[in-house]
């Protein structure tokens, strides 16, 4: 059971709570784990990764186990504790400007 935490805007607009919890089919990893919360929540499609690339939008980042996790290959399996659901992963809406 994968944890997965959203920013409130994301939450508004899946309608869920702080934390949703994913069955994961495989080793998880970024990519996976976005897959299947695209699939349950279809309306975060093109949120969190373009819709077509299914690369990381440019102000959203991705944290684990006190690591930002944003640049790492989406194909690298996720640190261990958030595979064993002892830790979330996190989904940040990064800020800039001045």
């Amino acid at each position: 059971m994968i944890r997965v935490v959203l920013p409130q805007h994301l939450r508004t607009l899946a309608g869920t709570g702080k934390e949703i919890r994913l069955e994961v089919d495989g080793e998880p990893t970024q990519r996976l784990v976005l897959d299947t919360l695209e699939s349950a929540y279809p309306v975060l499609k093109g949120t969190i990764r373009d819709a077509a690339t299914k690369r990381r939008r440019p102000f959203v980042r991705f944290f684990a186990c006190e690591e930002d996790l944003s640049h790492c290959s989406p194909d690298e399996p996720l640190p261990g504790p958030v595979v064993r659901g002892t830790e979330p992963l996190f989904v940040v809406g990064a800020m800039a400007g001045g």
